[in-house]
């Protein structure tokens, strides 16, 4: 067979920097590492994870080329060995003293491996391929480097992704070090809410136990080790059994060298989920019952500590409630520090070195954040691990003062959550490059310390966990630029190349749907708000079928995105197709169908207060996507006899009814109807028989449409004309069976520039007639040209994309940057480095972005400026503007030359504010502003609180209509 030599594609892109650089031949060559000829020698007495991952490798190895290799204690007699060993390997160390290889780079270094390839190690071995690891983990990673190379994905369990089969390979090496990892400890928390994970481990692949126990965490353990993780915190809901009820847990996360931990509420490893027996052991209140508490931890700690662990220290109320007893700010304060306090004697009493040198770490979340900016004391060998709002956006990171405390700092971010205000744990939806803003800004502000992501049940939250864990482990290897293309990337190295182009259609489309609106909001309905409403109430969405087609176009690009999911799916391979159905297949059908399904549902509803005919058409359009959801559901649950049945349910949330069937009216339709009309933009609000159309214009490309409509079974015939020969009409005659759209054009050729018009549209059947009235502005200046890139006045609005800018200033601290896949239209723009200074917008020398736009009309008018819901990011902040909230990031909005309006980015975390703007991803700020005169005017968003991130500016006139999202832009291109 003729050699051939590619460039490994099952790398993950973006550690490629992080990796050895291997080469992958399909034949046995002379110069290369042979598979499956190859013997595995390791020491026996080197950590248990090094044999764990050595007989991971050699089941790779039987996997791609269908032969196991033999591993050794010592060496044998071989044509090639691949050794592998922490420094303090016997074998690694006699390589090291007869200068076989050098590891001097990898002393005392945390997760660092080298890979060597070299001649006669042992006089028994020819040819040897060297890892060799400064620690435990460092020798697995560099072992699971080697399964990639071979074609054998981290995934290749959890997601079903296929292992390439290569009887004959040879993988080319070059001698290598890898960096040290960008985050020390990195990891994901296994947040269970009992829907998905449990149900599975239960029913399906655990039934002799009934629970989440060693069997699922050993398939857990492996998948971080084969991402580069370190660190998990497991389970903690009271369905599922605490991670230490099985003693056989943490010698398992032992075996495979993972850093054992636990989340905000849990002090010391301690689930007080599930643990703590209020029978036994009385109330979980320190004040009362402080005694039995520390006894619980102590305990804990004296089983554990011989493991390696990272301690929470922590005081909140049982299961992630807020501490019980209504107790001053004072009370809560001391008791926090008490227990602080108490913790790190008990850490101090069982783990036998300094307390600076045990890992320990403290999370603010939700009220704890409040006594802490109220002056709790955190020691300084602690690291603060900084939590996201749940929705993505990190509420706070360390100050200048803070970044010095040897401690250090890290994040807790969430890619599924449950809670105020919407639930979000079906399908996963964290867009790329938000989380690579929040977190790169983060590691600038040095929260290198830990990593700790929320990702649910695991299954779902597949690309945001690569994601975020290669991140942790090589930042430096991502930029706004290739973060977006990531999920593409990733996607193609599973299955195929070939497919990438098609990759990148299919996860941007989606991407940027669920950045708008995540599929399990579109029920909208309140949930969380108050005891009076338990359950979610779902109800008409705020996307418009009246406005700017807004409703229609979101349809259209789930129909688009199902479509190219489907055109994709039917070219794989037959192995790659379960793999598919789990990581694009079933999250985009789903999203799909939630949203067709809510959207049908609010249409059917408008439907049947109008009467049309087509009302049950649309209901049943709306119920057969919710069977629609239930059937992809169940085809999720067979897949490969049923591996993974109950991990994906229906069922999501105490309070959610987004999965429930829409409750829809049945229309009862007459025989004989009346033809009615609905103008574009009119929201179904009429005067007699008259109707107006959105005016035209020469320079403005918006569509004009009217819709005609029976409320009867028997079609209605019909006629429409015009008083002018220059409309143009899609159709004038024909028999109306349900209902039926019409597209309005203008003959500009048949107008005299300079002139305005009105013309009218007659509507007749049987002995009635109904005008349509349009409005037809055809100035003479300005022309087209004259208006190239600039954003004008149409129907009463200007909508102008943020990307859309026409000039900017910057600073040599202030630069402006666009961001492509963030925002509401697509692309986004920030105003400098979010780790800068704080600019003051008063200044006549601040940095800005300018707009030119163009209008018809003066006035006072209100400005909306689409923001990034982002928050200040840290107190204790230079402000360049005293007066100004430090809890606040401010921006300067203004028109010309006028007045300038201040608004904010962000507001405090569970206001109504906060909520609706972290569901809509968006910040939407008004300004009341002066436009002079008709005619040509600039805009400036003038830089304040560094990296504010826009999104679109919409100028109303007077004349914007109720939408989600706001009017689409009128940039003339």
């Amino acid at each position: 067979m003729k050699t051939k030599i590619i460039a490994l594609v099952l790398f993950l892109a973006c550690v490629l920097c992080a990796q050895a650089q291997f080469k992958v031949e399909y034949n046995r060559t002379a110069d290369g590492v042979y598979f499956p000829g190859i013997k595995i020698l390791y020491d026996a007495a080197d950590a248990l994870s090094v044999k764990t991952t050595v007989q991971f490798l050699a089941k790779d190895v039987e996997q791609v080329t269908g032969l196991q290799p033999g591993i050794y204690t010592r060496p044998v007699n071989a044509e090639m060995m691949l050794i592998a060993g922490t420094l303090q390997s016997r074998w690694i160390s006699e390589l090291v003293k007869s200068g076989k290889i050098k590891t001097d780079s990898l002393q005392g270094q945390w997760e660092r491996y080298g890979v060597f390839i070299i001649d006669r190690p042992f006089p028994k071995v020819k040819r040897a391929l060297v890892v060799a690891g400064s620690d435990r983990r460092a020798v697995s990673f560099g072992l699971f480097s080697i399964s990639e190379a071979l074609g054998v994905s981290p995934w290749y369990w959890w997601a079903d992704v296929p292992v390439k089969k290569n009887k004959t390979i040879s993988l080319r090496v070059q001698d290598y070090i890898s960096p040290s990892p960008s985050v020390k400890f990195r990891g994901i928390f296994i947040n269970d809410e009992d829907w998905g994970l449990l149900p599975w481990a239960k029913n399906t692949f655990d039934p002799q136990l009934k629970d989440i126990g060693p069997k699922t965490y050993a398939k857990v353990f492996e998948l971080l080790l084969r991402l580069k993780a370190n660190y998990l915190c497991p389970a903690m809901h009271e369905a599922s059994g605490a991670f230490n009820k099985y003693p056989e847990n943490k010698m398992l996360a032992d075996s495979f060298g993972i850093v054992m931990g636990s989340t905000h509420p849990e002090p010391l490893l301690f689930n007080n989920a599930s643990e703590w027996d209020k029978k036994k052991m009385g109330d979980w209140n320190y004040m009362t019952n402080r005694q039995n508490i520390v006894a619980a931890l102590d305990k804990r700690v004296s089983e554990n500590s011989k493991y390696e662990n990272v301690y929470t220290l922590a005081l909140r109320g049982l299961h992630d409630k807020q501490m019980s007893g209504d107790y001053s700010l004072y009370d809560r304060l001391r008791l926090v520090d008490h227990a602080i306090s108490d913790q790190r004697d008990i850490l101090k009493k069982y783990i036998n070195k300094p307390l600076d040198e045990i890992p320990k770490i403290f999370i603010p979340y939700k009220e704890v954040l409040e006594l802490y900016n109220a002056g709790l004391t955190i020691p300084e060998d602690v690291t603060i691990v900084w939590p996201d709002d749940n929705y993505g956006y990190i509420k706070r990171l360390s100050n200048e003062a803070e970044q010095k405390r040897s401690g250090g700092s890290g994040v807790y971010y969430h890619a599924s959550y449950l809670g105020i205000p919407h639930d979000y744990l079906w399908l996963s939806s964290s867009t790329p490059n938000l989380m690579f803003e929040e977190l790169s800004k983060a590691y600038k502000t040095g929260a290198n310390k830990l990593w700790l992501l929320n990702a649910g049940d695991i299954k779902s939250c597949e690309q945001p966990v690569t994601l975020f864990l290669q991140m942790a482990y090589s930042l430096d290897s991502f930029n706004l630029g290739n973060t977006p293309l990531f999920p593409a990337k990733w996607l193609s190295e599973q299955f195929g190349a070939r497919y990438y182009d098609q990759l990148v259609k299919i996860t941007q489309l989606y991407s940027r749907l669920a950045f708008i609106r995540k599929p399990e909001h579109m029920g909208w309905g309140v949930e969380w708000n108050s005891n009076k409403y338990p359950r979610e109430r779902p109800t008409d969405t705020e996307f418009s079928f009246d406005n700017y087609e807004e409703a229609q176009n979101r349809l259209k690009q789930y129909t688009q995105l199902g479509q190219m999911v489907e055109l994709l799916y039917a070219q794989l391979p037959e192995e790659c197709k379960p793999a598919f159905y789990q990581l694009v297949y079933y999250p985009s059908k789903g999203a799909e169908y939630m949203n067709k399904k809510w959207l049908y549902a609010q249409l059917s509803r408008e439907y049947f207060y109008q009467k049309r005919a087509s009302t049950n058409d649309i209901r049943q359009n709306a119920l057969l996507y919710q069977d629609s959801l239930v059937y992809i559901t169940q085809q999720y649950d067979t897949l490969l006899n049923g591996k993974w049945n109950r991990i994906m349910s229906l069922r999501q949330g105490v309070t959610a009814s987004y999965f429930e069937k829409p409750v829809l009216d049945s229309l009862a339709v007459p025989q004989k109807g009346i033809l009615k009309i609905q103008a574009a933009a009119s929201n179904n609000r009429t005067t007699g028989m008259q109707y107006v159309l959105p005016a035209f214009s020469k320079v403005s490309e918006q569509p004009v449409y009217f819709e005609l409509y029976n409320t009867g079974k028997q079609p209605i015939p019909f006629s429409i004309s015009s008083d002018n020969e220059w409309i143009k009409l899609s159709k004038v005659s024909g028999m109306l069976e349900k209902q039926e759209r019409i597209t309005v054009d203008v003959d500009w050729g048949k107008l005299q520039a300079g002139t305005d018009y009105q013309a009218i549209i007659q509507i007749k059947w049987e002995d009635i007639t109904q005008k349509l009235y349009i409005p037809v502005y055809n100035p003479l200046l300005p022309t087209v040209d004259l208006l190239k890139n600039i954003a004008i006045e149409t129907n009463g609005y200007v909508s102008i994309p943020a990307a859309g800018f026409n000039s900017k200033k910057e600073s040599h601290t202030v630069k402006i940057a666009i961001i492509d896949e963030l925002g509401i239209e697509g692309r986004s723009v920030q105003l400098g480095d979010p780790t800068g200074p704080v600019n003051d917008p008063r200044r006549s020398d601040a940095p800005y972005v300018e707009y030119d736009f163009y209008t018809t009309g003066r006035g006072m008018v209100d400005v909306y400026t689409y923001v990034l819901p982002t928050f200040p990011l840290s107190t204790g902040r230079n402000l360049a503007f005293h007066e100004f909230s430090t809890l606040q990031t401010r921006y300067g909005v203004c028109i010309d030359d006028g007045a300038v309006s201040y608004p904010s980015s962000s507001n405090p975390e569970y206001t109504q504010a906060w909520a609706d703007n972290v569901i809509r991803n968006a910040a939407i700020n008004k300004s009341v502003l002066y436009i002079d005169k008709p005619g040509f005017h600039r805009l400036k968003v003038i830089a304040g609180d560094p990296g504010l991130i826009i999104q679109k500016i919409v100028i109303d006139m007077g004349g914007m209509k109720k939408s989600y999202s706001g009017p689409p832009a009128t940039l003339i291109k």
